[in-house]
């Protein structure tokens, strides 16, 4: 059995509060703005854990030999490099579909 339900958007609170049941493009718009602010919070995160094996760990996508001494993925480096490449390459295109420029 599937249920249809409406998206209300509520202004204040208590029962005088106003309500608004949005229009399927509303939602359409609001789901948008949403999932691009997380998206675009996602991918900083992802630009600071980056930024964070720059230099010390890695120069662009080599691992230089003094990172061997500290952190080290249970994967392996070029695994873990390549999982942060697609994380990255997922958010984008998410981010992309997000905005509707797909």
């Amino acid at each position: 059995m599937s249920t249809t339900r409406q998206l209300t958007l509520v202004s204040g609170s208590g029962p005088d509060a106003d309500r608004k049941v949005l229009l399927p493009e509303e939602k359409a718009k609001h789901f948008r703005n949403i999932m691009g602010v997380v998206l675009q919070d996602a991918q900083d995160t992802w630009g600071a854990l980056w930024q964070e094996l720059q230099g010390e760990v890695t120069d662009g996508n080599l691992i230089l030999p003094e990172a061997e001494k500290g952190f080290k993925p249970k994967c392996g480096w070029p695994e873990y490099l390549e999982k942060m490449w697609l994380l990255k390459h997922y958010l984008d295109y998410a981010k992309r579909f997000s905005e509707g420029r797909m």
